[in-house]
């Protein structure tokens, strides 16, 4: 004859009672979880949005209209080999495009900040691009400028006639250097800042990652 016994009615009330327990604090973590990953991803946007509104972007140009673009810019200009180099070359890439001069006091106080910023990214993302554009009418200027090269790659956009800014340039809407845009993917010019900035901020890089990791 077996020893065991039958449980009783009150061991049944406690096991039934951790049963319901354990089921609501896995429904309540269950809950939590998802919950976090709703909040976790609009916090990461409200932090790219707050990053790349930060940099105080234009969102109108006087010849490309309002930005982001309808349609893919190009252009196509010189670097330091003679070769001529094409906007579009980049066609699937994130390039960031610099308009600057060599006679421009405000460019050279921005170069410092976009040389290791474009060291840094061009490294880490192959798909990452920057280009600088400079209203210069030969190489010389720019090679005293620059004279231990750079981490972006010069391209040259000398003016006409008795214009100080590149042909380029103005058909961008500059008025002036140093002018910014962020050209997406598709050819598409996303951001568009005017003046100087600091271009190695964690504001900075945290806006340009956003534009290339999002269709990486």
């Amino acid at each position: 004859m077996s020893d065991r016994k039958a449980p009783s009615a009150t061991s049944s009330k406690v096991e039934t009672r951790k049963i319901i327990a354990v089921t609501i604090i896995g429904a309540a973590v269950f809950f939590l979880g998802i919950r976090y990953a709703f909040l976790v991803q609009p916090a990461a946007a409200r932090e790219i949005r707050a990053a790349c509104s930060g940099l105080r972007p234009n969102y109108t140009n006087p010849e490309l209209g309002t930005v982001p673009t309808a349609g893919p810019v190009d252009f196509t200009a010189q670097d330091h080999e003679g070769k001529m180099v094409k906007l579009s070359d980049y066609r699937g890439q994130v390039v960031f495009v610099n308009f600057w001069a060599s006679w421009c006091n405000v460019c050279k106080s921005e170069k410092p900040g976009l040389e290791r910023m474009a060291g840094e990214l061009q490294k880490e993302y192959p798909d990452f691009k920057v280009l600088s554009l400079a209203s210069d009418t030969s190489w010389d200027p720019i090679r005293e400028r620059l004279p231990q090269g750079s981490a972006f790659q010069v391209l040259l956009d000398p003016p006409t006639g008795d214009e100080n800014l590149g042909t380029i340039a103005k058909s961008f809407g500059l008025k002036a250097v140093p002018e910014s845009f962020v050209v997406d993917r598709e050819g598409h010019v996303r951001y568009y800042f005017i003046n100087k900035r600091d271009w190695d901020s964690n504001i900075s890089e945290t806006c340009l990652r956003s534009v290339v990791e999002e269709a990486s």
